[in-house]
């Protein structure tokens, strides 16, 4: 989808106002027509896109860590052929909490992929 990019717009603000937008991309790391496109246009601006993407990394990093774990006590129950019924109920509640998350996550991430595709 390259677009040739034939147009220009020019506009006209005061000099310390594009001084600030300028500082304002720098600080986003991101182009000024970018900033404005985006803006305009009611994208998410490409600094908010990484901070996204390394949200949803950070998640599945959590959630490999928590599968680990549930991994590690059913390895423990099998090994013992036994686990208490305190045990059991606290490892079901535990994994309900975090269907339920999950469950949450995948709608917020649903939102964003949607925002994202703008």
């Amino acid at each position: 989808m390259n677009e040739l990019k034939d147009e220009v717009i020019l506009i006209r603000i005061k000099s310390q106002k594009k001084k600030d937008w300028k500082n304002l991309c720098s600080k986003k790391q991101i182009s000024l027509t970018s900033l404005i496109i985006d803006s305009v246009e009611n994208r998410i601006l490409n600094d908010e896109r990484r901070k996204i993407l390394a949200f949803i990394e950070k998640q599945d990093n959590i959630f490999g860590k928590i599968e680990t774990n549930i991994n590690q006590v059913a390895k423990l129950a099998n090994g013992q052929k036994f686990i208490n019924e305190n045990e059991l109920r606290n490892f079901l509640d535990k994994l309900s909490e975090i269907v339920i998350l999950k469950k949450e996550q995948n709608e917020i991430f649903t939102k964003i992929y949607a925002k994202l595709s703008r």
